[in-house]
């Protein structure tokens, strides 16, 4: 038995399926973009020595932000406190730990004018990848169309416009995300 040629219909799904999947993986790079805002995310990519392993910092303790310029770590293991506080020194973040000996606490500097600058063109960055990833998306359902057989030129037509609407509709998804971003990096 062979396998369904696929019709109209499946390649618009198609389409709206990998434009979906550019749209959030967009949203997932900005998540990553530091803000002025504590957020435990900014620590999900800390890896920590503990046990003679190197562990993801969520692994070995618990991550907090209490107030909205401070996070806390907790280790469940006291003896990795400095193990930690390396970690976090060691990861690029620019932030400067402070350790009690049973907590350690990050306070969020506030961000300089320049350095919010840098990020908003790291977001637009991350955007235009979205975005061409979208328009590839597009491309190759035009082409799988084109090539469908046995269906009628009106059909071809709806689908090609049914796919550039749902294009432009990821786009416009894509430029509300950077707005709604950027307008987080630059709020002071």
């Amino acid at each position: 038995m062979t396998p369904a040629t696929p019709t109209l219909a499946d390649h618009v799904k198609f389409a709206k399926q990998l434009m979906g999947k550019a749209v959030e993986a967009v949203k997932r790079e900005f998540s990553t973009v530091r803000t002025g805002k504590a957020t435990t995310a900014l620590l999900d990519l800390v890896r920590v020595e503990a046990y003679g392993n190197e562990m993801p910092l969520s692994q070995v303790a618990s991550v907090a932000a209490p107030e909205p310029k401070l996070l806390t770590i907790q280790p469940w293991d006291k003896s990795l406190l400095k193990a930690v506080e390396k970690g976090i020194l060691a990861s690029d973040l620019g932030l400067t730990p402070s350790n009690d000996g049973n907590i350690i606490r990050i306070p969020i500097p506030p961000l300089t004018e320049e350095r919010r600058k840098e990020l908003v063109k790291v977001i637009h960055k991350f955007a235009e990848e979205g975005r061409v990833a979208i328009r590839h998306a597009r491309t190759e359902t035009m082409n799988r169309i084109k090539k469908t057989e046995h269906v009628s030129s009106d059909d071809q037509k709806h689908a090609e416009k049914e796919t550039q609407k749902v294009h432009d509709e990821h786009l416009k998804a894509v430029d509300a995300a950077v707005k709604s971003k950027e307008a987080e990096i630059m709020e002071v």
